[in-house]
């Protein structure tokens, strides 16, 4: 962008911010165990201000910056629900998934599979959300967040997604989950606080504020939208919560990690409530900013529109426009923390899941602590480099709609199997191995087959319908097959007692450190958001 520039102080804000991360990242390397557990798993000793700062830090980056920032210039505020409808999947996750992996001590997503089924489901799971983390959850993040700064600084985008992936691998590497979680709790603070600033600061100038958007384009500001609404359907949304945002925050490895690492159950669940509180928030950087970009060019008319195809343009031209000098510089590095946070927390789950479910199980069964440290390290450096070399395809897509319909094709049958194998206990290993490959069938046959009718369904729906499809095949295989045996499926089917007994034998805490308590006010702010906008 032409008029866009950056002072010196911007650059020493964008520099020190950065080398602040850097700098506890490696301070939490120099401090870790050498072992499977102290790399891949911070030793299972991380507080809940972590865990839930983490949690929102892995989830915000370039794709959710940038292109739902871009969603909600062309959509409005309801495509605001892809952050804040989060109490429905927590409170599920909170129920059934995290009592089931704190209390069998599972260590990654596969291993679950394993244990719950056979070999064969958790090796599925490893080769395809290997593929998946490689080709559709880095790729958008290192192209949004190169794109961005090559946009606004004129720098070549190659050799800014080349510091980006150089900069996190340094610390990322090295000291594994430990320096990830540091990092993430930093960059959450960097992100929240400099966009918060950032939204205030450019809804003044616009002329009566809020108020004035809302009068100009009422039709914008709500969260529910009918079921044909083609960007963010409301019943879209509530299918969802049972499938692919179900399968995104519970049993999703890059997610779930930050879980597995708890020092007890409290600190996970509490972990998951104080991420929904700073979600409350989180639309004002990851969405808001938009609305105040339509007003300013297509209601007030200040400059030329970025409709109907170019709003992923949206946040540079709001840096442009209505960021002063030094709070750009703020906004980068938090933008760019962003970014940092979430390759850091993908490439260390790569490095997780090849190590122990796909190196230790299939080429090298033997394998001590270092050589699976090490393998680890290599195997999350070469997807790095992979995912920068596919990240320039995302552009001819965008970014919003290449990440969000590549998760959902690619959670249904995970989560069908998952569901199952927790619920019902006459579902067999053969089921889950024909759930897991024929779901990919069928989300494939039904994608084909709607378009071949020229019928046009939210991916949302195509989803849901997948997934109840699955489900159907899954119990159809499991009832002609084998039944599992008793003593290999106890421990992993739910049972009210996993909540009755959360915290049963863990040390007394104070009213205030309740979890209903606090669970109850996430929810009383939740549901008023939802009055407030509906």
């Amino acid at each position: 962008m032409e008029n866009f520039h950056l002072s010196l102080l911007d650059i020493l804000i964008i520099v020190g911010e950065t080398l602040l991360v850097v700098i506890i990242g490696l301070m939490a390397a120099g401090k870790i165990k050498r072992t499977t557990e102290g790399y891949f798993l911070a030793s299972g000793n991380m507080p809940w201000y972590l865990i839930g700062a983490a949690f929102v830090s892995t989830s915000v980056s370039s794709e959710q910056i940038v292109g739902t920032i871009g969603a909600t210039y062309k959509g409005g505020l309801a495509i605001a629900n892809w952050e804040w409808w989060a109490l429905p999947t927590y409170l599920l996750m909170m129920v059934f998934f995290i009592p089931l992996y704190l209390r069998n001590k599972i260590m990654t997503v596969p291993d679950l599979l394993n244990r719950r089924f056979g070999p064969a489901c958790g090796a599925i799971y490893s080769f395809v959300i290997l593929i998946g983390y490689v080709f559709v959850f880095l790729p958008p993040v290192i192209y949004g967040g190169s794109i961005t700064l090559s946009e606004l600084t004129g720098w070549n985008q190659g050799y800014v997604m080349a510091g980006i992936v150089l900069v996190t691998a340094s610390y990322t590497l090295l000291g594994g989950l430990s320096s990830v979680m540091w990092t993430d709790a930093i960059q959450c603070v960097m992100l929240i606080g400099g966009g918060v600033i950032f939204y205030f600061v450019a809804l003044d100038k616009i002329p009566g504020g809020w108020d004035a958007m809302v009068a100009a384009a009422p039709e914008r500001f709500h969260l529910y939208q009918p079921p044909s609404d083609p960007e963010a359907p409301f019943a879209g949304l509530i299918l969802a919560s049972f499938g692919v945002f179900l399968f995104y925050q519970s049993s999703n490895q890059v997610m779930i990690q930050r879980i597995l690492s708890a020092r007890s159950t409290w600190d996970g669940i509490m972990g998951l409530i104080f991420s929904g509180f700073i979600n409350i928030i989180r639309p004002l950087v990851t969405c808001l900013l938009g609305l105040i970009v339509y007003h300013w060019l297509d209601v007030m008319q200040q400059g030329p529109s970025l409709l109907p195809d170019n709003q992923d343009r949206a946040f540079p031209v709001a840096l442009e426009l209505f960021a002063p000098s030094g709070l750009k510089g703020i906004i980068l590095a938090g933008f760019f923390a962003a970014v940092m946070s979430t390759v850091s927390a993908l490439s260390n789950s790569i490095a997780t899941i090849f190590s122990l479910d796909v190196y230790k199980k299939f080429i090298r069964k033997n394998a001590k602590d270092r050589e699976l440290i090490t393998t680890g390290q290599v195997s999350g450096g070469a997807a790095l480099l992979i995912s920068s070399l596919v990240a320039p395809l995302v552009g001819s897509i965008g970014l919003f709609k290449y990440f969000q319909t590549g998760v959902t094709y690619m959670a249904t049958p995970f989560i069908s199997v998952l569901l199952m194998g927790i619920f019902w206990k006459r579902t067999s290993y053969a089921g889950a191995v024909a759930g897991l490959i024929g779901g990919v069938f069928i989300q494939i046959m039904l994608a084909l087959g709607l378009l071949a009718a020229g019928i046009q369904l939210h991916w949302l729906y195509v989803g849901a319908v997948a997934q109840a499809l699955t489900m159907l095949l899954i119990a159809v295989v499991s009832l002609n097959t084998v039944p599992p045996a008793k003593e290999q499926i106890k421990p992993f089917l739910w049972r009210f007692s996993w909540i009755s007994t959360l915290e049963e034998g863990a040390k007394k805490r104070s009213w205030w450190q309740s979890i209903k308590l606090w669970l109850i006010l996430y929810a009383i702010a939740w549901c008023y958001i939802y009055w407030r906008f509906w």
